[in-house]
């Protein structure tokens, strides 16, 4: 079934660009120039993933608004920034509004379609036979990897695509150090140190809203990060 991605970008020659660089890749793509045009879109039918500029016409951060209201209406939908803005405020500002990838304009078109098939892979990969069967339940918490569901003493975590692979890595070996490496490697994504430990606390945080006292995703120093029952 063909995956159908949305681009909200307020520039035309970038929009068009990047439109048919990834129907060349066998996907359908709409392509919208505001947020408000998106979001009225959106509203009827939602993405696949979605590719959306920080800065959109006169909102200098209506991309940021764009992926709060997205990540209302759906955790798991994956979300790339692509932006001519490259400061580390922006790019972890991003994360923490729950994107799932922050790329600059200057990436280039085969690399932005890389990165696109490998957040599809992801969520194939959690639907794959041999793990759309598996729950993992660890003390307070479970993970239903087909319907992509995390739950804490029953309450519902939402976490985002990149949240919810880092999570099911850490639990499927409670008490095995995963460096951010390994993180990556099973979350099928590159991101940087700093791009994995604003993950680590966004998702901490969800957790803790929960149970404030939550303590389950351990800090190494200098190795990496642990699931602890």
């Amino acid at each position: 079934m063909k995956k159908h991605i949305a681009i909200v970008e307020d520039e035309p020659a970038l929009r068009e660009n990047y439109a048919a660089s990834l129907a060349r890749h066998g996907y359908g793509v709409k392509t919208y120039s505001n947020r408000k045009h998106a979001m009225q879109a959106f509203q009827v039918h939602l993405p696949d993933l979605a590719i959306i500029d920080i800065s959109l016409e006169d909102e200098a951060e209506g991309g940021f608004d764009l992926c709060r209201d997205l990540r209302a209406m759906s955790a798991e939908l994956p979300i790339i920034f692509l932006t001519a803005r490259d400061s580390e405020l922006d790019a972890v500002s991003g994360l923490r509004l729950g994107a799932d990838d922050f790329l600059t304009k200057d990436v280039s078109l085969p690399h932005l379609a890389a990165r696109v098939a490998a957040l599809f892979r992801r969520i194939d990969a959690l639907r794959r036979p041999d793990n759309a069967a598996e729950i993992i339940r660890r003390g307070a918490l479970s993970i239903d990897a087909e319907k992509m569901q995390t739950t804490w003493n029953g309450a519902p975590v939402t976490l985002s695509l990149t949240e919810f692979w880092i999570v099911h890595a850490l639990a499927r070996n409670p008490g095995h150090v995963k460096n951010r490496q390994q993180l990556m490697d099973a979350a099928n994504v590159v991101l940087d140190d700093n791009t994995i430990t604003s993950h680590i606390k966004r998702m901490r945080r969800k957790f803790q809203q929960i149970e404030p006292a939550f303590d389950a995703i351990q800090t190494v120093y200098g190795m990496g990060y642990r699931w602890v029952e």
